[in-house]
C-alpha cells in the first residue's frame, strides 16, 4: 500500500522526490543504464546489528530514457509504488533470512561472518545478489578441498585486506593527515598551497593536467624548484624539490615533507577512484592536506584509520554568499558580461556560444574535449577581459577559477552514457559555485535560463549532501599484483586475471572494491591475442585513449602491434580535414599526440618520437585556439553587418567602461 499522491504544483523533481527519499532513507541511483532508489537501514540478528545499503530487487524505476519522458507526477508515483513501507518489510525479511543464514554456518564452523555480511552494503547493486554474494563468501570460507587450495592461493597472491601495507615507505612513516573539507570558494587550497610551497620537500597531486599545471606554475611564482609530472607531458627541474603531477602519477618511493591531494571526495569515483585510495595508502609524506567536499569526511575518517597516522578536520565556509536569482535567465538578451552559461555537451557548447554570438557579445568555449592548454587559454581570455561570457560544460567546476558574477544553467539535464538524467546536486553545487569569487564580487549568482531549469536547479543547491561510504573504496591492481596472481595461478592472460583480481575483491573483501576495470579489460581481449610480455600489454591497456573514437582505436592497435612485431611506431602528423569537421578532428589529433607522448615515456624503444608528439600537442592546442577565436570573431562581425545602423552607439564592445570587460588591469 502506497502514500497517497498529493497534487503537484508545477514543482521540481528534486523538490518532490528529495523529501520524500529523505523520509524514506532513501536516494534515486543509476545502475545499468537504469534509473533506481537505493535504499539503507539496519536489522538485528541475534545481537549483531547487520547495516545494509543496497537497491531493492523491486527498486528499478526504468531505463533512464523512460525515466526521462515522465513527468514529476508519474514519477513520485512509481517511486512511491517501488519503495514504501510495505516494500520496507519485504526488503528487510529477505535480508534477514540470508543474514541469519550467514550467521548459523559461521556459528558451526567458528568462522566470523562480518565480511559475509558486509555484501549487504552495496549502494549501486541488487538485493538479491548481495545476498547471493553474503552465503558465497561464507561458503567460501568454509568450503576445503583441492579446488579451495588453489583459490586460497590466489587470495595469499592479492591479500587486500593489505593493501595500504604494500606501500612500505609510507606504512614506515608517521603521517599526520589534515582534511580542509568546504564548498568551492571556500579558499581550501590556499593554507595548504602556502605550507607546500614553504616545505623543504612537497608533491602536488592534481585530478585533473590542467591543475596539475596551474599549480606547477604557482609555485614557480613563489620561487620553488619544481617539476610538472603527468601522463603525457614532463618539464623536469634538475635540482627539484618539488612536483606537481595528477595523481596516478604518485612516486610512492620519494619521501616528502608535505603533499597535497586534491578534490579527494572522488574516492568515490568508481573510474578512477583507485588513484586517490593509493594515494592516501601511498604518499610518502609527514603531513599530507586532503582537500574537498565535506561529504567526504566520513570516508577520510574511515580510511586514514585503516591505513594509519593521525588526522586534523578543517572545515570551511563559503568566502561570498551565493544566491539563486528571483528568476529565470528567460532570454540571451539579459546576459550580462561576466556570466557563464552551463550547457553539458559539446554540440550544445558551440551551439550556445553562437547563439551568444549573435546577441553582439564576446565568448570563450570550454568543454572537456579540448586540452587543457586550450582551455586554459578561453578562461585567460575571459579573465583578462578579452571576451565577456564563457559557454561552458561542467568542465568549468574543476580547476578553472574564472571570476564569474553569475552562472546560468541552459538545462539540468547530462548525458550518463546511456541517456540523459538530472544531474546530481554534488556537481550542481560544484559548478554553481563558481560564481561570485572572493575578491572579484561581493556575492556569486544562480540562475536556470527557463522555469524548469531554474527551479530544478534551486532545489538541487538545497539538498543535503549524502556522505561518501566509509568502506568500499575503489582499487585497482598494478603490474606487481597481476604477476603475483599469474604466478599463483599458472594464468597468463591479462584479461583473466583482471578478472581474477575484480572477483577476489568483491568476494573476500569488505575494505576494498574493484574499481571500473571495463575499459582497460575490453583493450586486453586483444591485446592478449599479441605477441607480448604481460608487463607490456599492461602498459598498453592503460594508455589513455578512448575505443570511442575509432581514430584512437586503431592507431593504438597498430602502435601495440608495432611493438608486438618490435619495430618503432612513427609518429604520423594529421593534417586537418578542413570544413565543419576540422574542429573536431584537431581535437582528436591532439588525443592522438598525447597518446603518443604517453608511451613514449613508458616505452621508448618502440616510441621514439615522445618530443615531436609533445610539440606537435602544443601546435594543435594553438590551432584549436586559434580557430575557436576567429569563429568567434568571424560571427560578430557577420552578425555586426546584419545589424548596421541599428546597433550604432548601443553596443560598446566587449571592454565596458567599469564592467566586467574592463581589460587587464586588475584581474591577475
Amino acid at each position: 500500500m502506497t502514500d497517497a499522491t498529493p497534487e503537484l504544483a508545477p514543482s521540481t523533481e528534486a523538490d518532490v522526490l528529495g523529501t520524500y527519499l529523505d523520509a524514506h532513507q532513501a536516494t534515486l541511483v543509476t545502475s545499468d543504464g537504469s534509473y533506481a532508489v537505493s535504499v539503507h537501514g539496519e536489522i538485528i540478528v541475534g545481537k549483531r546489528v547487520v547495516p545494509y545499503h543496497l537497491i531493492p530487487d523491486e527498486g528499478f524505476l526504468g531505463k533512464t530514457n523512460k525515466w526521462r519522458r515522465m513527468d514529476v507526477a508519474e514519477r513520485y508515483e512509481l517511486l512511491q509504488e517501488r519503495w514504501n513501507e510495505a516494500a520496507k518489510i519485504r526488503l528487510e525479511a529477505q535480508l534477514q533470512k540470508c543474514a541469519e543464514q550467514v550467521v548459523a554456518v559461521a556459528r558451526e564452523y567458528e568462522l566470523d561472518p562480518g565480511s559475509a555480511l558486509h555484501a549487504l552494503v552495496a549502494k549501486y547493486e541488487l538485493a538479491r545478489l548481495r545476498c547471493t554474494l553474503a552465503i558465497d563468501r561464507i561458503e567460501a570460507a568454509r568450503s576445503q578441498g583441492a579446488a579451495n587450495k588453489a583459490a586460497e592461493r590466489t587470495r595469499d597472491a592479492v591479500n587486500l585486506s593489505l593493501y595500504p601495507e604494500s606501500f612500505t615507505v609510507a606504512q614506515g612513516m608517521k603521517r599526520h593527515f589534515i582534511a580542509v573539507l568546504g564548498p568551492t570558494n571556500s579558499g581550501k587550497t590556499h593554507a595548504a598551497m602556502e605550507h607546500l610551497a614553504r616545505a623543504k620537500s612537497g608533491a602536488y597531486l592534481a585530478p585533473l593536467r590542467l591543475l596539475a599545471l596551474e599549480n606547477y606554475t604557482r609555485l614557480q611564482d613563489a620561487g620553488v624548484a619544481v617539476s610538472l609530472i603527468t601522463g603525457e607531458q614532463r618539464k623536469l627541474h634538475p635540482e627539484a624539490t618539488h612536483v606537481a603531477s595528477t595523481v596516478e602519477m604518485l612516486n610512492p618511493n620519494r619521501v616528502v615533507e608535505v603533499a597535497v591531494i586534491d578534490e579527494i571526495q572522488l574516492l568515490d569515483d568508481p573510474d578512477r577512484g583507485a588513484a586517490w585510495t593509493a594515494a592516501v595508502c601511498g604518499v610518502p609524506a609527514s603531513t599530507i592536506y586532503l582537500l574537498g567536499a565535506l561529504e567526504a569526511q566520513q570516508a577520510i575518517e574511515s580510511l586514514v584509520s585503516r591505513v594509519g597516522g593521525t588526522l586534523e578536520v578543517r572545515k570551511l565556509e563559503r568566502k561570498t554568499p551565493l544566491e539563486m536569482e528571483k528568476q529565470p535567465l528567460g532570454s540571451l538578451k539579459n546576459l550580462k558580461p561576466g556570466d557563464v552559461l552551463i550547457a553539458f555537451s559539446r554540440r550544445d557548447v558551440l551551439n550556445w556560444r553562437d547563439q551568444v554570438i549573435a546577441q553582439g557579445l564576446s565568448v570563450s568555449a570550454i568543454y572537456g574535449n579540448l586540452s587543457p592548454e586550450v582551455r586554459q587559454s578561453q578562461a585567460e581570455r575571459f579573465v583578462e577581459g578579452l571576451t565577456q561570457i564563457v559557454v561552458g560544460t561542467d568542465a568549468i567546476g574543476m580547476g578553472l577559477n574564472t571570476p564569474a558574477r553569475r552562472v546560468i544553467f541552459t538545462t539540468a539535464n547530462k548525458w550518463d552514457g546511456y541517456a540523459e538524467g538530472t544531474i546530481a546536486a554534488p556537481l550542481a553545487k560544484q559548478i554553481a559555485g563558481r560564481a561570485g569569487r572572493f575578491g572579484e564580487h561581493a556575492a556569486g549568482y544562480v540562475a536556470g535560463l527557463d522555469a524548469y531549469t531554474h527551479k530544478t536547479i534551486s532545489a538541487l543547491l538545497k539538498q543535503k549532501p549524502e556522505p561518501l561510504p566509509d568502506s568500499g573504496f575503489f582499487v585497482a591492481p598494478n603490474l606487481q599484483y597481476l604477476e603475483q596472481i599469474a604466478k599463483a595461478t599458472g594464468q597468463n592472460k591479462l584479461y583473466n586475471l583482471l578478472e581474477l583480481f575484480a572477483k577476489h575483491i568483491n568476494v573476500h573483501d569488505e575494505f576494498f572494491l574493484p574499481a571500473n576495470l571495463s575499459d582497460q579489460m575490453e583493450k586486453a581481449r586483444w591485446l592478449d591475442l599479441l605477441k607480448l610480455s604481460l608487463s607490456d600489454r599492461y602498459t598498453l591497456s592503460l594508455c589513455p585513449v578512448s575505443t570511442k573514437i575509432p581514430m584512437l582505436e586503431r592507431a593504438l592497435q597498430d602502435w601495440a602491434r608495432d611493438r608486438a612485431d618490435k619495430r618503432q611506431a612513427p609518429l604520423l602528423r594529421m593534417e586537418g580535414m578542413g570544413g565543419r569537421n576540422e574542429l573536431q578532428y584537431l581535437e582528436d589529433s591532439c588525443k592522438l599526440y598525447a597518446a603518443y607522448a604517453w608511451l613514449g615515456y613508458r616505452m621508448p624503444d618502440t616510441f621514439p618520437d615522445g618530443e615531436m608528439a609533445q610539440v606537435l600537442m602544443q601546435s594543435t592546442s594553438e590551432k584549436i585556439d586559434r580557430q575557436l577565436q576567429m569563429q568567434n570573431t568571424r560571427q560578430r562581425r557577420g552578425n555586426d553587418g546584419e545589424r548596421g545602423s541599428r546597433r550604432e552607439g548601443k553596443h560598446e564592445g566587449h571592454r565596458r567602461p567599469g564592467g566586467f570587460g574592463g581589460g587587464r588591469k586588475g584581474r591577475r
